[in-house]
Parts: C-alpha cells; structure tokens; sequence
C-alpha cells in the first residue's frame, strides 16, 4: 500500500460527519460509535489478513449479496460476520461515495430514531 494514499484520514472524515458520532482507539484500531456507545465503524489495517479494511453494521441481506457480487472488496469480518456485519477493503480501487453511503447506511442502523431524523433534516 505504499504507493496509495493512506484511507484512514478519508474514512474517518465520513464518520465523524455523523451527528453524535465519537472516535476512540477499540481493540487497537481507530473505531467509530454513536454517542460514543454502539459501534457503526471498526478500521481493520492488517488486523487479521494484512489488508486494510473496515468493519461496519449493515442492513440483512447485504453482506451475502455484496461479497457474493465483489469478493475483492468485500468480506465477512471476524468476530462481527455472523451477526451480518460487512468487511470492505480499502487497499484497492475506492470508490468513496460508495464508501459513504455504506457508512451512512451502517449509521442508520445503530443510531437512535432522533439522530437519524436530525440527519435526514441535515439533507433537507
């Protein structure tokens, strides 16, 4: 990955754009969380499979579908898989408006109804 920019500057700027979204060092990665209780993001940089990646909420079905379609981008993360989280590799090819919308989407499953509402009116 030396000659790509490191992502974890543009992963987290997506983040902490979130209302009440807190960052703080997890099982010794930077981790992203809702009001700084319920996990939505956990960077992965060569944690498990010398790859560089997050771990991050995502709605049923979505998983199976995505890393059926790009097992190149994406996977099953450890620990958090079974549950239906989604791994995505960011040591290749980003696409960080895809990027975005799979971290807003993984928001808006773990964020109380009053957050999303005040981020829909962000938008509005």
């Amino acid at each position: 990955m030396t000659d790509k920019p490191d992502p974890l500057p543009a992963l987290r700027a997506i983040c902490l754009a979130f209302p009440e979204a807190t960052e703080r060092v997890s099982h010794g990665e930077p981790t992203w969380f809702v009001r700084e209780k319920k996990t939505f993001v956990t960077y992965a940089n060569n944690h498990h499979d010398d790859r560089v990646a997050f771990w991050c909420a995502a709605p049923p079905g979505a998983q199976e579908e995505l890393v059926a379609e790009d097992p190149e981008r994406f996977f099953r993360p450890p620990y958090v898989g079974h549950r239906g989280w989604l791994g995505v590799y960011v040591d290749v090819e980003v696409d960080w408006a895809e990027i975005a919308e799979i971290v807003d989407q993984a928001y808006r499953l773990i964020a109380p109804k009053r957050l999303v509402a005040e981020l829909d009116a962000r938008g509005a």
